[in-house]
């Protein structure tokens, strides 16, 4: 069954599903290689048929591309993937938005609005059992932050029962658009209005993780190379041909969604319904940020690194190096957890690693029991078991803290405020409420961290009359 559509906006939106897509058909052509062994590059003359056929039989996922440059759609179009999508599924436009996200979420959502909503509908309509939305966008930009946050409003006001799931890339404070801060804010405020989940990574962690490991296969040690299908360092393996820029960064994310797709792609004992992931973990609607974490994560690119025993991976996804934000989850509140395993992995094992971790990991005290869990048979390629974490922690609240004081300082200048305000429908107090919707959510987060620590009281037992 096709359960989930998958949205990509902007260029980082894009190239980041392209990733995905490319990845997800490698896995499922090493999964059925009696169907797949490499016909299409046979010179079979059906070969973008057969292509259709197998995305729609074994992904079980539809999507639509969107972006207002046509550069990287473009060159998804010229390579591999062109057969995996058709003009029905993208909509592209020339000038793009210019780091602004006034253009993206007015201008360009009033041009395009009913072209999205139809290749919405349509997407929607070879869907066999719509469980999900996933949307892929970036924080900085104007497309993905601008436009990519109305297409969630629209996914909401198309579909409100069907569950929307963010993966938000949020710019480093290095970032080279200026005007990052002010895109990031202003989505933030529609990211926390709009989404059901958002799972924020940050480019400088992305950055910090791949130069870890380039670090790590330049050290000299024999067997210190990338394997040419390492789904996290190489683009070589995959079906776009050479590595690009920001490849390797791409695949990390990339493989956040192969994680969170396995269940609706593939098969297991106790698989994971998409929409379990926000009824289980978000027990207060706006503290809907789960930061994710993903294992093997160093030893998916063929390192002089040992392979790390089952409860060693469990142990990793809690630990600094391996969160998708710069965070220490340990050292900050669980509000709950989810764990989607995949591979060879009893369900004792699950079990096991909790009642170990639990004892080390501060919960609330009303959801001591806040664990919710996933276990997909099939493991990523080249590897016995992978275990993707989602905490519904207070940790995010620093990296927020980090944005608003970004934002301020722009803003407390009016520095290129007027570029903004000279776009049709953006008025200033889209600023105010945002930075006060942002300020909101910080003070939530910080009302539960002060809670830390507390247990509330058991209420007090009737005592019996002697």
């Amino acid at each position: 069954l096709t359960l989930t559509l998958c949205f990509s906006v902007g260029q980082c939106g894009n190239q980041v599903g392209c990733r995905f897509w490319d990845l997800a058909l490698r896995e499922h052509a090493h999964v059925n290689k009696g169907l797949w062994e490499d016909s299409r590059w046979s010179g079979v003359k059906d070969v973008k048929q057969m292509y259709k056929i197998n995305v729609l039989t074994y992904l079980n996922l539809q999507a639509v591309l969107v972006d207002m440059e046509e550069g990287v759609v473009n060159e998804i179009l010229q390579g591999p993937l062109r057969e995996v999508f058709d003009s029905t599924q993208l909509l592209t436009d020339v000038s793009g938005s210019g780091n602004n996200w006034a253009v993206g979420h007015m201008t360009y959502s009033s041009v395009y609005r009913d072209q999205i909503v139809d290749k919405l509908r349509k997407a929607a309509e070879h869907c066999d059992c719509l469980q999900c939305f996933f949307l892929i966008h970036s924080m900085g930009g104007g497309t993905g932050s601008g436009l990519g946050t109305r297409v969630l409003s629209l996914l909401e006001e198309e579909f409100p029962e069907v569950c929307r799931i963010v993966t938000s890339i949020y710019p480093s404070s290095e970032d080279d658009v200026v005007t990052s801060p002010y895109n990031s804010v202003l989505a933030m405020r529609e990211l926390t209005e709009h989404a059901d989940c958002v799972l924020p990574v940050e480019n400088q962690s992305l950055v910090d993780i791949v130069n870890k490991i380039k670090h790590m296969s330049h050290s000299g040690k024999p067997g210190s190379m990338i394997k040419r299908d390492s789904t996290i360092i190489s683009g070589q393996g995959g079906l776009s041909g050479a590595e690009k820029p920001f490849d390797a960064m791409n695949n990390i994310v990339a493989n956040l969604l192969l994680n969170i797709t396995s269940s609706a792609r593939f098969e297991g004992s106790l698989n994971m319904d998409l929409n379990e992931i926000a009824m289980n973990l978000v027990p207060f609607p706006r503290l809907h940020y789960l930061v994710p974490s993903l294992t093997p994560l160093y030893t998916l690119s063929d390192v002089s690194v040992p392979t790390r025993r089952l409860d060693q991976m469990f142990s990793d996804a809690f630990s600094k190096d391996h969160q998708l934000i710069r965070a220490d989850p340990k050292h900050s509140l669980y509000l709950a957890c989810a764990l989607m395993v995949r591979g060879h992995v009893q369900v004792s094992d699950l079990r096991r690693n909790i009642e170990r971790l639990r004892l080390s990991l501060p919960f609330v005290s009303w959801n001591q029991e806040g664990w919710k869990t996933g276990l997909c048979s099939v493991p990523p390629v080249g590897h016995s078991h992978s275990l993707l974490a989602l905490a519904n922690n207070t940790c995010v609240k620093p990296t927020f803290m980090e944005l608003r004081e970004r934002f301020t300082k722009l803003y407390r200048k009016k520095a290129h405020l007027h570029h903004y305000l000279h776009v049709d429908g953006m008025e200033q107090s889209h600023f105010s409420e945002a930075i006060s919707s942002l300020s909101s959510l910080i003070e939530e987060y910080q009302n539960l961290d002060a809670s830390k620590g507390k247990l509330t009281p058991d209420a007090p037992r009737l005592s019996i009359a002697r």
